[in-house]
């Protein structure tokens, strides 16, 4: 339930660099003194060419990002139903400063003087339409499976009717335990495809999320595991046919 909190501080922080980056490239201004002194303590505080297909990408990605973190603070305020489950303070705290680390770290990828006051030309690439086909696909399939595991405890009415664990089945539930965590995996190479494949930085944003979500699917897969005698065992924990 609490993880509702960090979808609030994504959406509004990143909502904030968005329309900052926004600014600054369609318009001409320029990015408030503390991020310049953030971007030149970092080393990108200049550009020697002309990099407009880098500078949309960057725009494009934080934009997904917060539209990622809007449809997460949407589903945990009205799709699901939480458990009395609690979270420690440490990974609370670490929560909240990832995503105002990772918006900025998307920021980062754009240089200071960002267009020299030039407007920015937009030019859409191959790999901005695989992106976002991408992340709008995992997005569909994350919202299914999240839905499903709130309907486990709802009436046909839509009634809360109880908070225990059952056993999910449709959509990817056939054949992984957390599909919604896989799905949030691909949510985020989709965002590695947009900024052009090759942006190092954000590959390690990717494996953080891969070990991640990897060790909170395999908990959640012995858990069902432990506790339904029946349980498919066909199912793998977190990608499908593989781990």
């Amino acid at each position: 339930r609490w993880f509702t909190h960090f979808y609030v501080v994504s959406v509004l922080w990143n909502g904030f660099l968005l329309i900052c980056l926004f600014r600054a490239e369609f318009l001409g201004n320029s990015l408030p003194s503390w991020i310049q002194d953030m971007h030149h303590a970092l080393g990108r505080d200049s550009q020697s060419k002309d990099m407009g297909n880098e500078h949309f990408s960057a725009l494009l990605v934080l934009l997904l990002l917060w539209l990622h973190s809007c449809r997460r603070l949407a589903e945990c305020l009205w799709t699901s139903v939480f458990s009395s489950g609690v979270i420690h303070i440490v990974q609370y705290c670490f929560g909240l400063g990832y995503y105002i680390a990772v918006g900025s770290t998307v920021l980062c990828q754009v240089p200071t003087n960002v267009r020299n006051g030039k407007k920015l030309s937009v030019q859409i690439c191959w790999y901005h339409i695989i992106g976002v086909t991408m992340y709008i696909w995992a997005s569909l399939h994350q919202h299914r499976c999240l839905a499903i595991l709130a309907n486990l405890r709802k009436s046909r009415s839509g009634k809360v009717v109880s908070l225990s664990h059952s056993v999910p089945f449709g959509d990817w539930f056939e054949s992984v335990s957390c599909p919604h965590y896989f799905a949030e995996l691909l949510i985020y190479v989709s965002m590695a495809i947009t900024l052009g494949i090759h942006n190092v930085t954000w590959w390690c944003v990717v494996m953080y999320v891969l070990f991640n979500q990897a060790l909170a699917a395999v908990l959640c897969h012995e858990f069902y595991q432990k506790n339904f005698s029946s349980y498919p065992k066909h199912r793998k924990a977190f990608i499908p046919l593989v781990f």
